[in-house]
């Protein structure tokens, strides 16, 4: 067996959320810089489409000239961007998802016009091509690969938003038994005013939620007006009417009742999308703050120069890396695991996907939160400028904010990070509890801290591992206290979530450099080292202080206490001149005059 395919078998193994149970040797996480040649040539293509085609066009797009945006996407069909996930028998490229996911990166600098690209790409024919019948595929996905038709998701509803499952919209079968008719309403459609198809969710004699796939032209189907919208002006955005909209029988997505299924794996899936779009905005974000931050003079030097300005280049740059760790790491994962099956295996391609749908969950807070950070930030940086319609701050700051809405509000990814987790520790499949019973019991035996050995980030090491400790407490601590019910404690388990997107943050980011500093050596790595240094000390504040909110509502008297004093043990880090490591990436940034890792 060669070494790449017992690699791949390995890291097929690692279950989703097993990240906190294990540690990952730093050759089984796949890191940008591990890029293909193929790969580099795919965002080069995509980089140089945007660049030519969009962004000269991009006011046009921003007050909805919906034609050319139809014709820029037929444009970007030419090149096989509309087709990256559709297989290549139905006329797509079929690419791996970290291609996927590279090219949905540099499709984000087309701004409102990206929104209306993944949407067709990812939400809008996923269905199709994980669900879709034979005849399906071979009606829509060529269309769809082109442009010739364009798609749409439609989930959402007036009365129910987050809670999807709560849908109206009716499918009733008509006499005849040749169509369901559809009668309900949509809102909040992305594509709505341009679509050919809609991948719409209706719930059968109004209690088996189910999928169907509908056609602008099939009588009864309306769209309202356009949405007037903070941000994303260039997309269209619009409400769904159906009024006894009769859809074939034949275009039933999937099964009678199993909506869901589709609607929440498609969903995983379009999470770690958004995240890949939303490093791609947070690296533009940064690119245009530091040219800002070196131009702008005030009081005889440029503001570069100044501590503070330093700081928030630093902090942004930082988070967008990490974010970027963490979302090939996690792109990787399901390739690898897609790689050991069959093509034609639909149900084990789609369990692989749907088995990281932690970390794309995880991805998607901590990405869209990130570039609203970073976008905010970049605001601040240009100061007055930045609140002026004439500079790029202002439309990145409004565009930026939708990204903690979309594919699941972050609060509700929240709740399914830690629900996930417990899940499967219920089901025997993450052996979480029994890992939390042997931390108890270490921590009761009072072990010596082991002291941090010579050389970069060996500290770095002890406290991500240390904090995969705080999480099994705290969660340990929570479901023990509360059982089943603990769903009900919303305030914990974002406690507990906050955690554990931390832990995966600050390992992506330290897996990635550990790579990088066995292959460059410490010299050429020295940034890259300070951002680890920094995101870990940093985020371990964060993590002790969410371990005691979650545990102080959770426990008290003297199992409080202990617990309070096992959490201050295991977030004990020797102090990071964090000011230093800033400035000195703050110093790389201001060289380069861009963002250059």
């Amino acid at each position: 067996m060669s070494p790449a395919k017992n690699q791949t078998e390995q890291v097929q193994r690692t279950k989703g959320g097993a990240f906190l149970l294990e540690s990952i040797p730093p050759d089984q996480v796949f890191i940008p810089e591990d890029f293909t040649e193929e790969q580099r040539l795919i965002a080069g293509m995509t980089e140089a489409f945007i660049k030519n085609e969009v962004t000269p066009n991009i006011e046009e797009i921003e007050h909805q000239n919906f034609e050319l945006t139809v014709e820029l996407l037929r444009k970007a069909g030419t090149l096989g961007l509309l087709g990256t996930d559709i297989p290549e028998e139905f006329g797509g490229m079929g690419l791996d998802k970290v291609s996927s996911m590279l090219a949905a990166e540099k499709i984000s600098a087309g701004m409102s016009f990206s929104v209306s690209l993944t949407a067709h790409t990812g939400i809008g024919t996923w269905p199709i091509v994980f669900y879709g019948t034979e005849a399906q595929k071979r009606r829509y996905l060529p269309k769809m690969a082109t442009g010739e038709w364009l798609g749409a998701y439609a989930l959402t509803e007036p009365g129910s938003g987050s809670d999807a499952l709560a849908a109206r919209t009716r499918a009733d079968l008509s006499d005849d038994g040749r169509y369901y008719l559809l009668n309900g309403q949509k809102m909040w459609i992305t594509n709505a005013g341009f679509a050919d198809l809609f991948i719409t969710f209706a719930k059968v004699a109004g209690e088996q939620f189910s999928c169907f796939i509908v056609e602008r032209g099939f009588p009864g189907f309306n769209t309202g007006k356009e949405e007037i919208k903070m941000g994303i002006k260039g997309s269209s955005t619009r409400a769904l009417m159906f009024e006894n909209v009769p859809v074939p029988v034949e275009n039933l997505l999937g099964e009678i009742g199993k909506g869901h299924l589709i609607a929440f794996n498609c969903l995983n899936l379009g999470r770690l999308k958004l995240a890949a779009s939303a490093i791609g905005a947070g690296k533009i974000c940064v690119d245009q703050a530091v040219r800002y931050a070196r131009e702008r003079k005030q009081f005889g030097r440029a503001i570069g120069e100044f501590g503070l300005i330093q700081h928030k280049l630093a902090e942004m740059a930082i988070r967008t890396w990490a974010c970027e760790s963490m979302v090939y790491r996690t792109s990787g994962l399901i390739d690898r695991g897609l790689s050991l099956l069959d093509p034609d295996d639909r149900d084990g391609r789609i369990k692989a996907i749907g088995e990281y749908a932690i970390e794309c969950a995880i991805n998607k807070v901590a990405a869209s939160e990130g570039l609203d950070y970073v976008a905010d930030e970049m605001l601040q940086i240009y100061g007055g400028n930045g609140y002026s319609a004439e500079y790029p701050a202002e439309r990145a700051y409004r565009d930026a904010r939708i990204n903690r809405i979309f594919e699941g509000t972050n609060e509700i990814n929240r709740l399914l990070i830690t629900d996930m987790l417990l899940r499967r520790a219920m089901k025997g499949e993450l052996p979480l509890f029994a890992a939390a019973r042997k931390l108890i019991e270490e921590l009761l035996s009072f072990p010596p801290l082991e002291e941090d050995s010579d050389g970069p980030l060996r500290s770095e090491a002890r406290a991500i591992e240390n904090s995969k400790k705080i999480a099994l407490l705290v969660a340990g601590a929570a479901a023990q206290r509360y059982m089943q019910a603990l769903a009900e404690e919303q305030e914990i388990v974002g406690a507990i979530s906050d955690i554990v997107i931390d832990v995966f943050t600050m390992e992506s980011a330290f897996l990635r450099t550990r790579a990088l500093l066995s292959r460059r050596g410490e010299a050429d790595t020295r940034p890259y080292v300070g951002m680890v240094q920094t995101l870990v000390s940093d985020a371990l504040q964060r993590i002790e202080a969410n371990g005691r909110t979650a545990l102080a509502a959770v426990n008290e008297g003297d199992t409080l206490r202990t617990q309070l004093g096992a959490l201050k043990r295991l977030a004990r880090h020797p102090p990071v001149n964090t000011i230093a490591a800033r400035r000195g990436i703050a110093r790389r940034l201001l060289e380069a005059g861009r963002y250059p890792f």
